[in-house]
């Protein structure tokens, strides 16, 4: 009877502590007032994203020709554009796109960077050359640039836009989980793991990723917020998410044109995607405080 309680207790303990150590973490993280606030716009922008077919007012594509070039109203929060459509349905829609592309992007680039990085980084020699220069070809070109570069090679659409904007952030992953691994490799405890008959695989996977999970969450946050804004500079240039569908970028691009005679065309998106980076800016500042000891406040 004391055989089997005794693991199950150790376990509880185990679990207590690992459950301890996450509100720990929560609560180290809120502390920051701005990550608190980024929290709370991350949050906003998320359940904006699902509630937009009830919180719109109308369908985005939905034109009212009669009610073109409308000012901002009780009728049209956000005005209407030149051909009636509402702009206030189309931001709250156009959330969908930007979270889409800017989680979808990151996860592409913190997958293939995360593995090139691992790759390098534990083996090292020629193959470490290899792929740390085909990284730093990639960082030689502009964020914006590169996109551009790709997406004149497949085409504009929205997948493809996830593709360059995972593809130019990629480098990034990879040169973070490198630094970390050449680091790593020669720790004692990565000496008992291949002692005990791991493979190399299980070493980059449970010892390496597993010690370098901080500053790849805190890269991955930033990110977010970064490729939301090169994205919407692909549509505002007709290169990434193409109309009819909502997107901010595109909105700022078309209405860029009548600046003078509807400037609401172009001040509500702006601000949507500028409280959207620092929504993540502020988010991921306050992940790197949390995660960094000699950053934590008391």
């Amino acid at each position: 009877m004391t055989n089997i309680s005794k693991p199950l207790l150790e376990g509880d303990l185990q679990s207590q502590r690992d459950e301890s150590r996450g509100v720990e973490f929560i609560k180290s993280t809120l502390r920051n007032r701005l990550a608190a606030l980024g929290v709370l716009i991350v949050g906003l922008l998320i359940l904006t994203a699902i509630l937009a077919p009830w919180l719109a007012p109308y369908a985005p594509e939905v034109q009212f020709s009669s009610d073109a070039r409308q000012p901002p109203s009780l009728q049209y929060l956000f005005g209407t554009d030149i051909i009636g459509r509402d702009n206030f349905s189309r931001i709250l829609y156009g959330t969908r796109v930007s979270l889409l592309v800017g989680v979808a992007s990151m996860v592409l680039a913190a997958t293939s960077g995360v593995t090139i990085g691992l790759v390098a980084g534990y083996y090292g020699g020629r193959l470490d050359t290899v792929l740390m220069r085909t990284m730093d070809a990639l960082l030689a070109f502009p964020a914006v640039l590169l996109a551009i570069f790709i997406i004149s090679v497949l085409g504009p659409s929205l997948l493809n836009a996830i593709l360059a904007v995972g593809i130019v952030y990629m480098p990034s992953f990879a040169r973070l989980v490198r630094a970390s691994a050449i680091s790593i490799r020669e720790k004692e405890y990565l000496e008992s793991a291949r002692a005990v008959g791991l493979s190399d695989i299980q070493i980059m996977s449970r010892v390496i990723l597993l010690n370098s999970l901080s500053p790849i969450v805190v890269q991955f946050s930033l990110g977010v917020g970064y490729a939301i804004l090169v994205e919407a500079g692909l549509s505002f240039l007709g290169l990434g998410v193409q109309p009819p569908t909502p997107a901010w970028g595109s909105m700022l691009g078309y209405g860029r044109n009548y600046m003078s005679i509807a400037p609401w065309l172009t001040a509500f998106p702006g601000l949507a995607i500028f409280v959207t980076v620092l929504g993540f800016n502020f988010v991921g500042d306050g992940l790197r405080e949390a995660l960094d000891p000699h950053m934590r406040r008391i």
